[in-house]
């Protein structure tokens, strides 16, 4: 039985939370605390496995306790969020401390609303308690990479990551040189984080990283993130690359999915890409990097030791979709031997 303290200051979604998760036969919401003082008492009183946590809180916000939490008693912790630009910069800002995972809290209509995210929310706080949680002080403070390539080349990357990703990707892109080839990105994440998710990466790469509009020119030195409302692929015309959102239907239940973004690459671009799939919950990613192994592209998978969840690269693993299976820590770097070996048709 997976053991959960709720920690929010609105009684009704204590009790609406509550009411979803014990719904759940192997979870059992064993306290609710109304601020983190209570929080921390009931912590200790409970031993919880995994801790739901409001970011807007009387006493002490939600940021400043989880940052006392993950370096003293470094646990699971899933973020309740708002759907706002604010909600974002600050949700994403709980990621980076070690929060697994975040649900969205509506503004309105909570009774109804939050209901549309209990399936949601369950399927998390199981991935979370199987999660790998380290302890951390602070946020950390990453610097660009000042390597440069040292071959013009004709190579595309693709990304994809879900659960654990932000920071995954984050810790790829920023140690990459400004002239690494183009860059598309697809990362499970709400309509209203994946602007704010760009400026963070932008803000921290020597890249520069644009939340894609459709119609940009694949270019070099810049990555292209996939709105968190649309399918983002790839395609070609008169010689050169586009970028293109599509409004289709969930795939895998994601959209933006890395199938469809793993598959475009696939059949536009074929042996001239490298795929990588990071760390996430489910499966999507796994067949289209495949299709991209199949198509003749490069592909690298994080490894289960530096995953938060090994859920989409270890059903690539199981696939075979992968060529190399590697630590976080060691994925820009190996990308940057990639690139500078590659053979290209591109004239210096």
């Amino acid at each position: 039985m997976i053991k959960v303290l709720v920690i929010d200051d609105s009684p009704l979604v204590r009790q609406l939370l509550s009411h979803m998760l014990n719904d759940a036969p192997d979870i059992n919401v064993i306290a609710t605390a109304e601020d983190p003082y209570e929080a921390r008492t009931l912590i200790k009183q409970h031993n919880p496995d995994v801790l739901t946590l409001d970011i807007e809180m009387p006493k002490m916000d939600g940021i400043a306790f989880l940052r006392n939490l993950m370096k003293l008693r470094p646990m699971p912790v899933i973020m309740v969020s708002t759907l706002t630009h604010k909600g974002a910069e600050v949700t994403l800002e709980a990621l980076a401390l070690g929060a697994i995972d975040f649900i969205s809290k509506p503004k309105a209509d909570l009774t109804n609303t939050l209901l549309e995210y209990k399936d949601e929310l369950i399927a998390k706080i199981r991935v979370a308690n199987k999660s790998h949680v380290k302890a951390t002080t602070k946020a950390p403070q990453i610097k660009p990479a000042q390597a440069h390539l040292s071959l013009k080349t004709d190579k595309v990357i693709a990304i994809g990551a879900s659960t654990g990703g932000t920071e995954a990707i984050q810790r790829v892109i920023t140690q990459l040189p400004a002239n690494t080839p183009p860059i598309v990105i697809a990362q499970h994440i709400p309509a209203a984080f994946s602007l704010s998710f760009a400026k963070r990466l932008n803000s921290h790469a020597a890249i520069n990283v644009i939340e894609a509009q459709g119609g940009e020119t694949l270019e070099v030195g810049t990555a292209y993130l996939a709105p968190g409302n649309a399918h983002l692929i790839v395609e070609q015309r008169g010689g050169k690359l586009y970028t293109k959102l599509l409004e289709t239907d969930p795939v895998n239940r994601h959209k933006p999915s890395v199938d469809v973004l793993f598959n475009s690459v696939a059949e536009c671009i074929g042996q001239r890409a490298i795929g990588i799939l990071l760390t996430g919950m489910g499966k999507d990613g796994a067949a289209g990097l495949l299709n991209l192994k199949k198509m003749g592209g490069y592909n690298l998978i994080q490894d289960q030791a530096s995953s938060v969840v090994w859920g989409m690269p270890g059903a690539a693993a199981e696939l075979n979709a992968q060529h190399e299976n590697l630590h976080l820590d060691k994925i820009s770097g190996r990308l940057i031997q990639l690139l500078n070996t590659a053979k290209s048709s591109v004239k210096a």
